[in-house]
């Protein structure tokens, strides 16, 4: 998989993991601190014990970076999670998984067949911190220690996969979850409901998809729920034949079923669109009859290839800035897709009060189009709520960075106001920065930067947990 990726983007080189857990209490800040900035920003992403040939960089072992900002001062720890394959791993001294929850041969036969990582994301709802990824339940951790607490199923209410991407809706603080892979491994069959924000499971249903796919974001507005199903397929004939597990295959189409928060399963619409693939969504609204949703997304998704393991065309293979629209009232069956923006972007964020209602702020994550690095995210947009680009910051030539995450600056600030949060990796330096941008004018750079001695390897997602 490394190669892949290297071979996308030769001069890119923050994706191998780091071998260290470690604490470092007061870190070097240049420019200010904002005083009201006290919390945590935690991230997580892939980071493997051990080398596993062959294996995807979406599989490799979660690891947690915790950035704790007080009163101007700042400071770090990481830590992997100790997930049931990292132990058993760590006490063989050796790779025993390769990918998607596959045992390498010779791994001995009292070994757990959990094979999972939560590698993908971090939330905090109902006084639990929650690493995630989409193949297993969410697993609690302990704030502060980073130690793992073990999976979280709410008391047997909820059972297989849960998504890395929950919503957390402003107005109720229920968490609002789907699950793909519900029946089984490569099976069509996804999972949804919701925690209410005292931690209460309120529903848990399942339904079949048109076909297996990976589903790895979805989209909630105030009185609906959205599932896409785009073609990176999963299929178990080809697991079977030790081909790959997941493939993309333009001609299954894509589908987007909408279905009332209210509602039932049996009442889902299916609306059909152009074949494209989206892993994340900016946010999403109702307007009358319509809904509305902001998405990043590929003609061809990066990373996988077709069946035959021909690669996807890297030209199609990035994500843009891109509005769908339903009409819940007209008489057909399509949404429309409309590209708001030509830059490569990623790892789309907004205020969180506004998650599921119209906004007028976003901002994400972009390439350098002057830059021979396609792939290296370097930059951040910040955009309305019409998807026009308000401000845009570029790194230094060779640098990249990480998601940005919103943090307002009171609980009833105005939306937008506040700051934007992302862990910068220093390419000449080989060590990475947490960079405080003001989330209005990020055109002007960071306001603060927190220096580590080292570099936090790209990861995926992370989130700002306020000070209790």
């Amino acid at each position: 998989m490394h190669d892949t990726v290297a071979m996308l983007n030769p001069t890119r080189t923050n994706l191998a993991p780091i071998p260290m857990e470690c604490d470092a209490p007061f870190l070097k800040v240049t420019g200010e601190l904002p005083r009201e900035l006290n919390g945590t920003l935690y991230r997580n992403g892939p980071n493997p014990q051990f080398d596993a040939p062959g294996a995807h960089w979406f599989v490799g072992d979660g690891m947690l970076h915790a950035f704790h900002l007080e009163n101007g001062r700042a400071s770090y720890r990481n830590r992997w999670v100790r997930t049931p394959k990292w132990l058993a791993e760590h006490d063989a001294g050796r790779a025993l998984f390769g990918g998607f929850g596959r045992k390498l041969p010779g791994t001995p036969a009292d070994v757990t067949t959990d094979g999972g990582v939560a590698n993908t994301n971090i939330i905090f709802h109902a006084g639990r911190l929650l690493a995630l990824e989409e193949g297993h339940l969410p697993t609690e951790i302990e704030p502060g220690t980073l130690n793992r607490r073990g999976y979280c199923d709410y008391n047997g209410a909820i059972q297989g996969p849960f998504t890395a991407h929950p919503k957390i809706g402003p107005v109720t603080g229920e968490l609002i979850f789907f699950g793909y892979n519900a029946a089984g491994p490569l099976t069509p069959t996804l999972s949804f409901g919701s925690v209410s924000s005292s931690g209460t499971v309120k529903r848990f249903e399942r339904f079949d998809a048109p076909y297996a796919s990976m589903v790895h974001d979805f989209i909630v507005t105030e009185n609906h729920m959205l599932f896409p199903i785009l073609p990176i397929t999963g299929s178990m004939e080809r697991a079977m034949r030790g081909q790959a597990p997941y493939a993309w295959e333009p001609e299954k189409g894509a589908y987007v079923g909408v279905m009332k928060r209210n509602g039932s399963a049996k009442d889902i619409v299916w609306f059909r669109s152009e074949t494209c693939y989206v892993f994340h969504v900016m946010n999403a609204w109702e307007e009358g009859s319509r809904i509305i949703a902001d998405v990043l997304q590929y003609e061809e998704p990066p990373l996988f290839n077709h069946p035959d393991g021909t690669p996807t065309d890297p030209k199609k293979a990035r994500a843009r800035y891109c509005r769908w629209a339903f009409d819940l009232a007209g008489n057909t069956d399509r949404f429309t897709q409309t590209y708001l923006d030509d830059l490569t972007g990623e790892f789309p964020r907004v205020d969180d009060r506004r998650a599921g209602l119209a906004s007028n702020h976003g901002w994400y994550a972009c390439a350098n189009p002057d830059l021979p690095m396609f792939g290296a995210l370097s930059g951040i947009v910040h955009v309305d709520g019409k998807g026009k680009r308000l401000a845009k910051y570029h790194l230094p030539a060779g640098d990249s960075l990480s998601e940005p995450v919103f943090v307002e600056r009171s609980k009833d600030a105005a939306e937008g106001d506040g700051w934007l949060l992302t862990v910068v990796w220093r390419a000449q330096e080989n060590r990475s920065d947490l960079a405080v941008f003001n989330a209005q004018d990020i055109a002007s750079g960071p306001a603060a930067l927190v220096h580590l001695g080292h570099r936090v390897p790209d990861g995926f997602h992370g989130n700002w947990v306020g000070a209790h």
